[in-house]
């Protein structure tokens, strides 16, 4: 692992990263501990701290609630910056309703397919079916062909998202960089998953550090086995900091 720095700005995944992922979406649940270390981590960093996720920005709020970062949710489709301000991705999200029909009622179709409405984004997710991952992802590619060239399929871990074209993690990190208090900082990104790998793109032409959490290939610099490790990180790189040292390299 890199060693660490004091003007470090910190964009963390949730799901696989900060996050033990739950077989559903809506089973994740952190404790205070994952509270208090991301509380601890926006002030040591001097709000330099970002979550970078897929899912919205409400759905962000109600997990860390009473704690409000910057974020960027549904994959950048929506962001809010250090200041509070709200930034959308120009999309007509009513276009999208007919595909999330779709979708929704392929879901109550089959067991274990499990849909998830974001707003701007839909999601399905086949973790509680994973014999049914290629029909789920046919469905929602199906769903997306009238819509054209205004959306994208992703694919995730055992999840496929119909989205806004043009919107990804690793652009919605490099708005937050051009900001206070990020602009300056060397940009830190944790993420697990292959819609992380925009992120770590972006983040390594910067210059900054990229630290893939779990298994499988990655454009990451960086890795470490789960998101226990991952926490520990932080909460390693917190010492740190407290410490007031200019460097270490914990094992």
């Amino acid at each position: 692992m890199p060693p660490f720095q004091r003007n470090w700005a910190f964009f963390l995944d949730l799901d696989g990263t900060l996050l033990d992922i739950a077989v559903t979406p809506e089973a994740v649940d952190p404790g205070p501990e994952e509270v208090a270390l991301l509380r601890e981590l926006a002030a040591a960093s001097q709000g330099a701290t970002a979550l970078i996720s897929g899912r919205s920005l409400a759905r962000i709020d109600e997990l860390f609630a009473p704690l409000v970062l910057p974020a960027a949710g549904q994959h950048g489709v929506e962001r809010r910056d250090a200041q509070g301000k709200r930034h959308r991705h120009r999309f007509p999200v009513q276009s999208l309703r007919p595909a999330a029909g779709g979708i929704r009622s392929f879901a109550s179709r089959h067991q274990g397919l499990v849909f998830e409405d974001k707003g701007a984004s839909v999601a399905l997710h086949y973790r509680l079916a994973p014999q049914l991952a290629a029909a789920a992802q046919r469905a929602v590619r199906e769903a997306a062909e009238p819509l054209g060239d205004a959306v994208e399929v992703q694919g995730g871990k055992m999840v496929v998202e119909l989205k806004p074209a043009g919107c990804d993690k690793g652009k919605a990190i490099e708005r937050f960089m051009q900001e206070p208090p990020f602009a300056g900082r060397l940009p830190v990104f944790l993420g697990d998953d292959v819609t992380d790998e925009y992120g770590f793109r972006v983040v390594n032409r910067l210059g900054g550090h990229t630290v893939k959490v779990g298994e499988g290939a990655s454009a990451a610099r960086w890795r470490l086995e789960n998101p226990a490790a991952a926490r520990a990180w932080l909460a390693a790189w917190l010492d740190f900091h407290k410490r007031g040292q200019d460097q270490c390299c914990p094992r």
